[in-house]
């Protein structure tokens, strides 16, 4: 009762701002792990396709930089940035947002080989993750906007 009277109304549920996007999102993410991560955190917010009202394009841009390196030059952790490009259209086309999230992630390069690579490939998926999270905040906040 307090979040009403204040102006404030649920992300989902009825007439929560977010309540237009349920269902009605398609996502164009690209053909990577964290591309596939991005997709499955997107459809998991806004719920498989029933009805398509909009198309959600994203394209994710990954840089990796040394976070930690020894006295003999070697990497020992490596930080993930995430950048990603984001736009929402409606079906016909028309351009309703867009814009740019960016965050990051970790991952220890300290064990063999294969560990190191199951540790870059969780910490993409991770990054996926948390780009589609802050991408879906964004959007689900266009509703009280629109």
């Amino acid at each position: 009762m307090a979040l009403t009277s204040c102006g404030l109304a649920p992300a989902y549920g009825p007439d929560g701002v977010g309540e237009q996007w349920q269902n009605a999102v398609t996502f164009q993410t690209p053909q990577s792990v964290i591309g596939y991560r991005m997709n499955a955190r997107l459809t998991e917010v806004f719920g498989p396709v029933t009805a398509a009202k909009f198309t959600l394009n994203v394209e994710p841009q990954v840089g990796s930089v040394s976070a930690t390196i020894t006295e003999d030059g070697d990497s020992t952790r490596y930080n993930l940035t995430g950048n990603a490009t984001w736009t929402l259209t409606d079906l016909s086309g028309v351009q309703i947002a867009t814009g740019l999230e960016q965050t990051f992630t970790s991952y220890s390069a300290t064990g063999s080989t294969v560990a190191t690579q199951a540790a870059e490939n969780d910490a993409q998926a991770r990054l996926g993750v948390a780009l589609a999270d802050l991408i879906a905040r964004r959007v689900v906040l266009l509703g009280a906007a629109l």
